[in-house]
């Protein structure tokens, strides 16, 4: 692919940290403080669980973590099919590399989600892919990846029936769904006519004109937006990819059920889409890093609400956490200190290269 960083300046991803630590170290302090609280006053749930986790079965719990390296290679099956059709010639084990690094980032540092795409771009950038095509990549492999929860939590609140949490937020997620479906097939009807395509085009085109920012995000989208057009037209070609996104959930959640298994817990099947769609949204907002804190607690109240043990629920929270979570985090820093290294020693065999001037 050809690299095109030319004079175009690269759209900066970093937060601001006089924007981002007072919230971080506001909700760090806030959810330290439940914890304590937690451990003071559920003791015996707690020592209920570790006895739970001490007898856990080793085949199983080998099966889960299977289970969310399979969820993994799924996400970077995404990304690098997204790269494959704008163009780029990366291997997928470099892919591999960038996703489990940012997955790291993103997990360690306030604001690390900002700061994992920063970093995933910024990869990309350095193996030759574009300006437009490497942001416009984690864009739509962002959007499909909400797109495919989503998916989840409505069906898990149509499969969930009348009670438990799920039922309160049917008419919502309901909702938003047939919003979402009419919006686009409105957008596609009025796309038919050459005047709202013109007008759309103008406002398109102002939008840019007022923001470098928004003007960089519309290169990017509409760059590879017309690569992919070229190389996949229709909309079938995007069923893959969606899959890719879809079943990067559906594999997570699995492993979930395997920890479960591993402990000999049963888990509520009637609200278990719920509880997993609702931790992972919850997770997503990025609170802390890695959501730490706050996918633990949103697991194990779901979990107990639906009927199962205190004890157990923090079990199986615990144990999940540890393979979705604090596994994860070693292997990715592992994977961007094997990413600088390569790029240092590629730096200086560039510079044995050159001639002396």
């Amino acid at each position: 692919m050809e690299n095109d960083r030319g004079d175009q300046q690269e759209p900066s991803a970093r937060p601001s940290p006089a924007a981002v630590r007072p919230l971080w170290w506001a909700v760090s302090g806030v959810l330290l403080t439940a914890a304590v609280i937690l451990a003071v006053t559920r003791r015996r749930e707690l020592v209920a669980a570790v006895g739970l986790i001490t007898h856990v079965d080793p085949p199983r719990l080998l099966l889960a973590a299977v289970l969310e390296a399979a969820s993994l290679v799924c996400l970077i099956a995404l990304q690098r099919w997204l790269l494959g059709v704008g163009g780029s010639g990366i291997r997928f084990g470099t892919v591999a590399a960038v996703v489990l690094a940012g997955n790291a980032i993103a997990g360690a540092l306030p604001g690390g989600a900002a700061f994992a795409v920063a970093w995933a771009y910024r990869q990309f950038r350095l193996r030759g892919v574009g300006q437009a095509p490497a942001a416009a990549v984690l864009a739509i492999a962002g959007a499909f990846s909400g797109l495919g929860l989503f998916v989840l939590l409505l069906a898990g609140v149509l499969a969930g029936g009348s009670s438990g949490p799920g039922a309160r937020v049917l008419p919502e997620v309901v909702g938003l769904a047939v919003f979402a479906v009419v919006a686009v097939g409105v957008a596609y009807g009025l796309s038919r006519f050459r005047a709202v395509r013109r007008r759309v085009r103008r406002a398109w085109v102002r939008a840019g004109m007022r923001s470098r920012r928004v003007q960089s995000v519309e290169q990017a989208l509409a760059g590879l937006v017309s690569r992919l057009r070229a190389v996949r037209p229709g909309v079938l070609p995007w069923l893959g990819p969606f899959a890719l996104a879809l079943l990067n959930w559906v594999l997570d959640l699995a492993c979930l059920v395997a920890c479960a298994w591993s402990l000999g817990i049963r888990l509520p099947w009637h609200g278990l889409l719920v509880v997993y769609a609702l931790t992972q949204a919850a997770g997503a907002l990025r609170l802390t890093p890695g959501g730490l804190g706050v996918v633990e607690t949103s697991l194990a109240v779901l979990l107990s609400l639906y009927g199962l043990d205190a004890g157990q629920a923090i079990a199986v929270t615990i144990l999940y956490r540890v393979l979705n979570y604090w596994a994860l985090q070693p292997v990715g820093w592992g994977a961007a200190l094997g990413l600088m290294l390569l790029q240092r020693r590629r730096r200086r065999r560039e510079d044995e290269r050159r001639p002396d001037a």
